[in-house]
């Protein structure tokens, strides 16, 4: 059985994210109930590329979204019995607005708990239900610009406005946290409210940390738009992502390109500024060079790197079809991405279709007008409990970097006691990227980025390199439930720890292994960060203007992956729970990121169109574009912007009354999306001139007001001065022995039994907690300080090869 066989999941939910979310619970087996209006969803007649659907059949995306769910069609007039049935025989419900049946008095959250207490009832909406801007109107793209995900890292060149992350991806992200927050309630028996906000969700997924790290360091993590070199670049037969994110890569790429005398270990340069420097010379590299030839350079030297996919190549690309990571849509035919993780023994449900509008109705009314589940039982749901929902679970956390701790982030603020298992001489990467002078005392405990993804973790130091460090890790993976990495597969060969050797100690421990590319395949040894998960995914190519190489997004590959690897994980408990076996969890980062640019390739193989990328325009939304204000922004340039997004006709009103009426708005061909769409030029020239006369605040005052879907490009690190932020608390101040006390970004959604505050510890000092904890194994204090003379433990960095001994 799959994991979550039993498990009822009422769907009032439109769009994407919901969709998402509980294709993502279907797949883990739950039973999903698809409850749509006598129209349908609009998904089935969706296309981002604009194919013709035909009346009766059905959007492959709507296709790929729907496996396995049923549908049961709910006429708001005149089937509210038949809703409330179904919600009495649930264990969940996922809501979103958007239909007349979500929208009904009787089916909004506040109802659904008040007549159904037993229910997770789990709401996605763009900026959360409670909050003043919590009725404002808003995109996909508008919600990038308040989560400064359009401006965070860097993205982008100077000459030219900046650009969004292409795709729907904030759209998938919301999906996949409400789908794990759907399951942590659960692990404590339901019976709330789980109200999850799509503005915190991305800015969790497309910045990095930027309140602390501007706190803490009084500085921006970038305060300029630049291009990372080579970063995406045309080779001699296409476009390849190399990376350059570290000292030794740029030395290695220097060697690669036959440029040795480029390396200056003394440079006071940053590497950026050095291979910007050298941007002429080294594009010049690699467009004498086929994509293949780059690719197995840099692989020997273990430079980052990947082809840049898009929806008509990725799917031959030879290291998805050895993974087989594309499957065939069991209804429809057409490629789409395999589940975002694997599991052994198996625990997902296999490939069902979609079903067609209304396909179950009857089955459920005959089954209302019978019996159904008799009221009050529940045979799926785990008993009520007061405690958090990780709440007794143990995790060994060997992660590092973005990924894999931000996984094992929400474990610790709900609950989990998370070991997070460091080095002196391999601390976690996030303590060496803030650039802290390492003249400064203590200078690896000062990184926002670390402080930001492991409060609530306690730390310990092992060098896995000796013996005893092994042994010590034997000893806490035998007291553990999970066990979390994400290193390259190698990594653990070369120390023997793999799921064989864990259950030797453990048998029933669920194993979360996070690597890049996976744990086989040609590529499963290349180093993997985000900008080449991000190319070989697809979502670079989304991203940036028709007439330039596509951006680097720089921010979504890591996150993504963490939220997909936390819901794999949950499913694993749960066959855990019912089983009492142990699980082994593949969650690669590029199949969760194919998962999330999967429009991509279901456009091309259903019907043959090629998406591509137009700047700050897109498919969901016209107009659609960024404009200048007439604002000077705090680095003293004429950049300040806001993002307006027309999605409907309605919309289109609203932005015309807004503008006063003027003659060229009242043009009849601009009445509807085509003729909007036809004349975007045009309608970009007079809104361009409009902001140009006006403050950013001002303009999102106006629109708002007139229920356009509008937004100030915010700089990342001012995210705290959004209102609805601060009536969420989605910032918490954190104490540090060693740095000031910090706002820090919590979780984007809200339960409604709590925690009522989510960073109780900050993150911890290197090896703070060894004491502590090798105690809790039972070794004495002399056995202890023996571990520290010998350099097993430590808390302190230090440089050079180990001299543990075993």
């Amino acid at each position: 059985m799959a994991a979550l066989d039993g498990y009822v999941v009422v769907d009032l939910s439109t769009g994407i994210a919901g969709a998402y979310c509980t294709k993502l619970l279907a797949d883990g087996g739950a039973q999903v109930i698809k409850v749509e209006p006598p129209e349908g969803d609009w998904l089935r007649r969706w296309s981002a590329s604009g194919a013709e659907i035909a009346p009766g059949s059905d959007g492959a995306l709507f296709s790929f979204l729907a496996g396995a769910k049923h549908s049961v069609v709910a006429d708001p007039d005149s089937d509210i019995d038949l809703v409330n049935a179904l919600l009495a025989d649930a264990d969940a419900v996922v809501w979103s607005r958007g239909s007349s049946v979500a929208e009904h008095v009787v089916c909004i959250p506040a109802a659904i708990r008040s007549a159904h207490p037993h229910l997770t009832v789990t709401s996605i909406t763009p900026f959360g239900l409670r909050g003043p801007w919590s009725d404002r109107p808003a995109t996909e793209f508008t919600l990038q610009a308040w989560s400064g995900g359009i401006v965070g890292l860097g993205r982008g060149s100077p000459d030219r406005a900046p650009v969004f992350v292409g795709g729907q991806v904030g759209e998938y992200l919301a999906g996949a946290y409400a789908s794990a927050a759907t399951l942590a309630s659960r692990m404590r028996g339901g019976a709330e409210l789980v109200d999850v906000s799509m503005l915190e969700t991305q800015i969790l997924g497309l910045t990095y940390y930027p309140v602390s790290y501007y706190e803490m360091l009084g500085r921006p993590w970038r305060d300029a738009r630049r291009l990372t070199v080579p970063g995406i670049a045309r080779a001699k037969d296409g476009l390849i992502d190399i990376g350059c994110g570290t000292a030794q890569q740029w030395f290695d790429l220097c060697a690669m390109t036959g440029h040795d005398d480029w390396i200056d270990e003394e440079s006071p340069l940053s590497i950026t500024e050095q291979a910007n420097e050298k941007a002429d010379e080294l594009y010049a590299w690699v467009e004498s060079h086929t994509v293949d030839e780059i690719r197995d350079l840099a692989t020997a030297f273990r430079i980052p790197n990947a082809p840049v996919a898009n929806g008509a190549n990725t799917v031959g690309l030879d290291h998805f079809h050895a993974r087989g990571s594309f499957v065939t849509n069991p209804r429809d035919g057409f490629d789409q991405p395999a589940p975002p993780y694997r599991m052994q023994p198996a625990v997902l449900r296999g490939p069902e279709p979609a079903p067609r509008l209304g396909e179950h109705t009857e089955h459920y009314r005959s089954r209302e007008r019978s019996h159904g589940r008799e009221k009050g039982e529940f045979p799926t749901r785990n008993a009520i409990s007061a405690k958090l929902p990780f709440e007794g679970l143990r995790v060994i956390d060997m992660t590092t970097f973005w990924a894999g701790p931000s996984c094992t982030h929400l474990l610790a603020m709900l609950g989990a006691d998370v070991i997070h298992i460091e080095s002196t001489r391999r601390p976690d990467g996030t303590r060496m990227i803030a650039g802290i002078p390492v003249t400064e005392d203590q200078w690896w405990e000062k990184s926002p980025i670390f402080s930001g993804l492991n409060t609530n973790k306690r730390g310990v130091t092992l060098d896995l390199q000796s013996t005893a460090g092994r042994d010590l890790l034997n000893r806490f993976i035998a007291t553990a439930d999970v066990i979390v990495e994400n290193f390259t597969p190698r990594v653990l060969d070369q120390i023997g720890l793999d799921f064989a050797a864990v259950q030797a100690v453990r048998p029933d421990v669920v194993m979360l292994r996070m690597p890049g590319f996976g744990l086989d395949g040609p590529w499963r040894d290349n180093p993997a960060f985000a900008y080449v998960i991000e190319a070989a995914s697809g979502i670079s190519w989304l991203t940036g203007y028709p007439d330039r190489n596509p951006y680097e997004p720089y921010s979504v590959g890591d996150p993504n992956a963490g939220i997909h690897a936390l819901n794999a994980l949950l499913l694993a408990l749960e066959q855990r729970r019912r089983t009492g076996q142990g699980v082994l969890v593949e969650a690669a980062m590029v199949d969760a990121a194919l998962n999330v640019a999967a429009e991509q390739v279901i456009e091309y193989s259903a019907y043959g169109a090629l998406l591509q990328r137009d700047g700050n325009r897109g498919p969901t939304a016209a107009p659609q574009n960024l404009y200048r204000t007439n604002e000077i922004d705090e680095f003293g340039r004429a950049d300040c912007w806001v993002a307006v997004a027309v999605a409907n006709d309605e919309q289109w009103a609203g932005l015309r009354d807004a503008l006063g009426g003027p003659k060229w708005a009242s043009d009849p061909e601009l009445r509807t999306v085509a003729g909007r769409r036809a004349h975007h030029d045009t309608v970009d020239e007079h809104l361009a001139a409009w902001c140009a006369q006006r403050r950013g605040d001002d303009i999102v005052e106006t629109l708002w007001g007139q229920g356009v879907p509008v937004a100030k490009v915010m700089q990342p690190h001012r995210q705290t001065e959004l209102p609805q932020l601060a009536a969420r608390g989605f910032f918490e101040d954190v104490g540090h022995p060693v740095n000031a006390r910090t706002p820090h970004s919590t979780v984007p959604f809200k339960m409604s039994r709590g925690p009522e505050r989510v960073h109780v510890q900050p993150a911890p000092l290197l090896g703070q907690h060894n004491h502590e904890l090798l105690s809790e194994l039972g070794l004495s204090d002399d056995e202890i300080a023996d571990l520290q003379d010998r350099g097993v433990i430590g808390n302190a960095v230090a440089m050079g090869p180990s001299k543990a001994k075993a």
